[in-house]
């Protein structure tokens, strides 16, 4: 008889599951364009050793600074950082398993508390409220490298904790490609839905990627 596995051990399980970057990873530079309707926009974007994030080139500031924000999502979930670091001081809790399988992980640290499902050694959702806004993302589908899994198709549905209405739903469908030793992100589709009505369509392409 096996005792089962503490909510810890499969969180921690989890966490070093996912692809992340090497200490070696070398940076790299790429051009985009960005596709939002009829309007088309392009630029360079670097990514540094350090992970910090340039973009350039991009006639639009607004679209500059989206490119940005959508960079910098990506960078957080491939920078490599122990578990303890990031999560040594939190306290875990098991909750329930669903009918998928998935296991309900409590999380309660220092600014926020968070729930997380976990199903064949993933994160599968990630559940978070902060203030008056709360956010659910669920995956349903990653790539396995080799070396640790990433999401590839997720939805984040936002909702105000006040009236539980939801406000907006982000659908996302990611494209990685392996350049060197690298997996890198060669395209992004985010479709955003308001009262079920899909208001918007944005798409990011990387081109010419090129290491170091």
């Amino acid at each position: 008889m096996t005792t089962p596995d503490t909510a810890r051990e499969l969180f921690q399980t989890a966490y070093e599951s996912r692809y992340t970057w090497d200490k070696n990873f070398p940076g790299y530079s790429a051009d985009v364009q960005v596709v939002q309707g009829a309007e088309v926009y392009t630029g360079q974007v670097r990514i540094n050793h350090d992970m910090s994030i340039e973009v350039t080139g991009v006639s639009d500031q607004q679209v500059a600074e989206g490119i940005y924000t959508q960079l910098q999502d990506m960078v957080t979930h491939r920078q490599r950082t122990s578990f303890e670091e990031s999560h040594g001081n939190h306290e875990f809790v098991l909750g329930e398993t669903d009918n998928t399988d998935a296991v309900e992980i409590l999380v309660k640290a220092d600014s926020m508390d968070s729930n997380y499902k976990i199903r064949d050694k993933q994160v599968c959702q990630v559940n978070r409220t902060m203030g008056r806004m709360a956010f659910v993302i669920d995956t349903y589908k990653s790539l396995d490298t080799g070396e640790g899994y990433i999401p590839i198709s997720y939805q984040a549905t936002f909702r105000n904790t006040q009236t539980n209405k939801v406000t907006s739903i982000l659908k996302f469908a990611d494209t990685y490609e392996k350049i060197g030793n690298y997996y890198i992100m060669t395209k992004q589709v985010v479709q955003e839905y308001i009262d079920d009505k899909n208001t918007t369509n944005t798409e990011f392409n990387y081109s010419n990627i090129v290491l170091g």
